[in-house]
């Protein structure tokens, strides 16, 4: 690690420029489970006390990225979690399948007009009512991903109604009578918007993994929700099930890792459109 020098007299605080330092570092040279050197070093190399190092860090614990380890020191955590996309995409029932603790937090709830992307996605016409439920789910305390849901009516309503949080699925599951399985995944790489970094607790010049999907009735194939769903990249790894298609008659509907090269149009963003 190299000596750096940060401006002071500013009246700014060093720790945050410290914390951003230890960021690129961490993503630069250091493998999950790899311990940083000891804290007297570090604010040697950085020119600081230790208690301004000792706030960078604290920071870099709270976004996940480090765990202090009484008498070893601080370790770097990898990824919580392989995420796996397929026909059954659900995000509680992935992270019991990791060992993990889960809880979804319902942000908020209303009903909007479904417009360009929104209305493509599921197949209806401009104008339609459709819920838009925001969540935010976590591993434990740590959040792990935002996610946006457009649920069509009447379903929708019964959201709007009675949804508190957990798994939506299972909401829609028990009181709909619906089993929902992923037609589609659309992932990409962003930035995230401010609002969405401070909810997940990561810079806002940390990439996320977006992920667009549409999920439909398994029995009828009529689309029910469409998600866009906002990863920390740096907490989880995106698993896509690749298997071959079976060939002759199909007797199951193919799976979302399996995706055309061309996009259909309703699943492409329009030039000049702002999609979720």
């Amino acid at each position: 690690m190299g000596i750096a020098t940060f401006e002071r007299g500013t009246g700014a605080a060093l720790w945050p420029k410290i914390a951003e330092r230890l960021r690129r570092e961490i993503a630069e040279r250091y493998e999950p489970n790899d311990f940083l050197p000891a804290e007297a070093a570090l604010a040697e190399a950085y020119g600081v006390n230790r208690l301004t190092l000792r706030r960078a860090i604290d920071e870099l614990v709270s976004e996940g990225l480090v765990r202090r380890e009484h008498g070893r020191g601080v370790r770097v955590l990898g990824p919580d979690l392989v995420y796996a996309i397929d026909r059954s995409t659900r995000f509680t029932l992935r992270l019991e399948e990791a060992g993990l603790e889960g809880r979804s937090e319902l942000l908020g709830a209303d009903r909007i007009a479904a417009e360009g992307g929104v209305a493509r996605r599921l197949g209806l016409e401009p104008g339609t009512a459709v819920a838009r439920l925001e969540t935010l789910r976590f591993a434990g305390e740590l959040p792990l991903c935002l996610i946006t849901h457009f649920v069509v009516m009447p379903e929708g309503r019964l959201c709007l109604e009675a949804y508190r949080g957990g798994s939506l699925h299972d909401f829609l599951r028990l009181g709909c009578g619906l089993a929902l399985e992923r037609r589609t995944s659309l992932i990409t790489v962003r930035l995230p918007e401010p609002l969405d970094a401070r909810r997940l607790r990561q810079p806002a010049t940390r990439p996320i993994l977006r992920v667009k999907g549409v999920n439909v009735c398994a029995r009828t194939g009529r689309p029910i929700e469409y998600s866009v769903t906002r990863f920390r990249g740096d907490r989880i790894e995106l698993l896509v099930d690749a298997s071959p298609r079976p060939t002759g008659k199909a007797t199951i509907a193919p799976r979302a890792g399996a995706v055309a090269a061309t996009l259909p149009p309703s699943e492409r963003d329009q030039p000049g459109e702002p999609v979720p």
